[in-house]
């Protein structure tokens, strides 16, 4: 079944990743309280907050929705946004010489049916200098992305290697959105 796609995220970086394999979504950012619940697991929020996104956002008939939430986890703690620039600089000192998980839950709604998946990828970050950070936080990408670095930009020298999927760590894994949207009953095919 081919159906018209609702994005239900405002993040340019799932819009263009969208983009990438052909689908030009509707952009319908859902409004929802993205808070964590006490004693959650990084894995559960992700989950829950793409599932409630996907539920919450208004659709009409024959459309698929696709929603997803992303969380940076060093150890056991979650990296969220940078407040600032010193916010960013710590971020990135703490990656520095250590490997992170980033978790994305997505959750695709197609009329009555549903489809959903949580995927998690490690990344490994190179030691850094305080020049290279000092340097990175004053160009303003940290700002607005998890864990203070965005893997497609100039972060991306930052990274030794991942493993798992690289379109995860920008914020919508690909090859999941594809398999689920089969699952609910629509072929996603590059246009």
């Amino acid at each position: 079944m081919d159906a018209a796609v609702v994005l239900a995220s405002g993040s340019p970086r799932r819009l263009e990743l969208l983009r990438r394999i052909g689908v030009e979504p509707v952009v319908r950012p859902a409004d929802i309280d993205e808070t964590p619940q006490p004693g959650e697991a990084p894995e559960s929020t992700v989950a829950r907050l793409a599932r409630t996104k996907a539920r919450t956002v208004e659709r009409t008939p024959g459309e698929l929705v696709i929603a997803a939430d992303t969380e940076v986890v060093l150890r056991d703690g979650v990296l969220g946004k940078p407040a600032d620039a010193s916010g960013a600089a710590a971020m990135l000192r703490s990656l520095s010489g250590r490997s992170h998980r980033v978790v994305t839950g997505v959750h695709l709604v197609c009329g009555d049916e549903e489809a959903a998946a949580v995927e998690e990828t490690v990344v490994h970050v190179r030691e850094l200098t305080e020049a290279e950070i000092e340097a990175y936080v004053a160009t303003g990408e940290p700002f607005g992305k998890a864990g203070a670095y965005a893997i497609q930009g100039a972060g991306g020298m930052f990274v030794e290697r991942i493993e798992g999927s690289d379109t995860n760590v920008i914020g919508l894994p690909l090859t999941t959105v594809v398999r689920l949207a089969g699952e609910v009953g629509v072929t996603l095919l590059p246009r």
